[in-house]
């Protein structure tokens, strides 16, 4: 029978008392512990199990031994020394939704967080002051070696109302009185640990530790969350033979797919090593259905990340192809100026693809087909000015064979979108790139330009409802399209797999850049 998979909770010691599964990370944790350096910053996308961390460095630092028992950290020389923990979860923020109210609610989190250390705090100084008094005052019961302080979620506050600069900015104000209490003080803290899903480089804590060391590139951390291979091989074998036998796919396809759906993300700089998404992987794997499902939509995401974008630098990068990108360009510096890379990258809808050491410049990817899909969704949402229950909505009448509103809403998408270059070639690809998001948002495969004996097809789709061959024509029409599809016989590759093969012309104007003309039929 295997160990039980948990997903609502983020607590080590919940998942440890009901033996559940837990894939054993313990062995980083004590290299950081048992180091020189004491003071860490680790930046990675949400749902990547930083608060299970978190959660298993305090009950590591409370010497709670018996949690661990088994795991690789009992195995090795470890002093379990219980030490005052101060851990701050700034998550609350998420009901803060303003500078204001931050204000009233910040200082009762700090109280409380101190009053659970065994700090009992002066009610006519500011909890910012009491903080430091409390890194002091517990380094010394503790016979001075030190306080740890765990802050997750550190760029909640500040993240949550990015939306609105001014506030933003005053919440980062709120937190320099709060991080400059470590300023003058890192003689006593033991370990520190903060966590978040951005770097803000201008937050004070960055300039108040010069010793602290991020470890969000480390090509020695690069899996210290996620999941590798060799993991699930480790603590999910049953669960994962299981769902392929639900699935009917024979184990090592089953694999591959679960590999293409969930396991692309890569934090390290040298380290080619891709990790699996814990929380995506874990809820497909708790309740498996007979396909994957996309977990990253439903359990959150960066809700307001549209809003501060700018719509033409976004609409013109290419997702699948970013390159050239420095690691300062990943900070976030400006809340005046959000840049489109950099805060998809923190967001975890862009990943690292490779890594120039000579020229010291990334090149990013969009993960695997799990973001790829809530991406496209965003990104067709995003052109049409409409809301993603309209973009799924349209996919949807697509892939159930109903053309017209399909082809209606098809025009209404790319009469939205920006005006660009008059060239034709240049427009069609622009056209193209439009019609591939909208496709991939509902998770059909696409090829643009898929060499063929007699030519490219401009973009073939499949999905099990079907195969789609497009072909699109700036000032021609719609039947001369089809009429190429037939000529160039685009389908012959497609015959005889039990799937209706549809060919769909589409014609769009120079002058108004709109799609003037469409054809659709099904191939005999």
């Amino acid at each position: 029978m295997p160990k039980p998979i948990l997903i609502d909770t983020n607590s080590f010691k919940k998942l440890r008392e009901k033996h559940c599964v837990y894939v054993d990370k313990t062995a980083y944790l004590r290299r950081l512990a048992v180091g020189p350096n004491a003071c860490f910053f680790l930046a990675r996308p949400r749902r990547f199990g930083k608060s299970v961390m978190i959660s298993t460095l305090k009950a590591l630092f409370d010497a709670r031994k018996d949690l661990f028992e088994g795991l690789a950290i009992a195995k090795e020389s470890w002093e379990w020394d219980k030490y005052p923990v101060m851990h701050f979860n700034l998550s609350f923020a998420a009901s803060a939704f303003s500078a204001e109210e931050f204000a009233q609610k910040f200082p009762l989190v700090i109280e409380d967080t101190l009053k659970k250390a065994g700090f009992d705090c002066n009610p006519k100084i500011p909890a910012d002051v009491n903080f430091g008094l409390a890194i002091e005052e517990l380094s010394a019961m503790n016979k001075g070696k030190g306080v740890v302080i765990l802050i997750d979620e550190y760029d909640d506050p500040v993240a949550r109302l990015l939306h609105k600069t001014d506030e933003a900015l005053r919440v980062r104000e709120i937190l320099a009185g709060f991080y400059g209490q470590m300023k003058d003080r890192t003689d006593c803290i033991r370990f520190l640990m903060i966590t978040g899903v951005s770097k803000f480089t201008k937050m004070s804590v960055f300039s108040a530790l010069s010793n602290l060391i991020d470890l969000s590139f480390e090509d020695d951390c690069a899996t210290m969350l996620g999941y590798t291979e060799e993991e699930l091989d480790e603590f999910f074998d049953e669960h994962l033979r299981a769902h392929a036998k639900i699935m009917g796919m024979e184990y090592s396809a089953y694999r591959a797919e679960l590999k293409r759906w969930f396991n692309g993300y890569r934090f390290g700089q040298c380290s080619e090593q891709t990790v699996y998404n814990p929380v995506s992987l874990g809820m497909n794997l708790y309740s498996p259905k007979r396909t994957f499902s996309n977990y990253w939509t439903t359990t959150g995401k960066a809700s307001m990340l549209m809003n501060f974008l700018r719509r033409d630098e976004y609409l013109s990068v290419d997702l699948e192809n970013v390159s050239g990108v420095a690691e300062s360009d990943f900070d976030v510096t400006n809340l005046n100026e959000l840049r489109t890379v950099p805060m998809l990258y923190q967001t975890g809808y862009l990943t690292i693809a490779d890594y120039n050491p000579y020229a010291q410049a990334y090149d990013l990817r969009v993960p695997d087909e799990e973001v790829r899909q809530d991406l496209a969704t965003l990104t067709a949402a995003y052109m049409s000015d409409r809301s993603v229950a309209w973009v799924t909505s349209l996919g949807k009448q697509l892939l159930t064979g109903k053309w017209e509103s399909f082809l209606d809403g098809l025009k209404a998408l790319y009469a939205a979108l920006p005006y660009g270059p008059r060239e034709a070639r240049v427009q069609e690809f622009s056209y193209v790139r439009a019609l591939m998001t909208l496709l991939r948002s509902q998770g059909v495969q696409c090829r643009v330009e898929e060499q063929q004996a007699d030519g490219r097809a401009d973009l073939v789709a499949e999905h099990p409802c079907g195969i789609y061959l497009f072909e699109l024509k700036v000032d021609g029409t719609a039947a001369e399209a089809v009429a190429q599809i037939r000529q160039k016989n685009y389908a012959a590759p497609y015959l005889g797999q039990q799937r209706p093969v549809w060919l769909i012309g589409l014609a769009f104007d120079r002058q108004t850049r709109q799609l003037a003309d469409t054809l659709v039929e099904k191939q005999a």
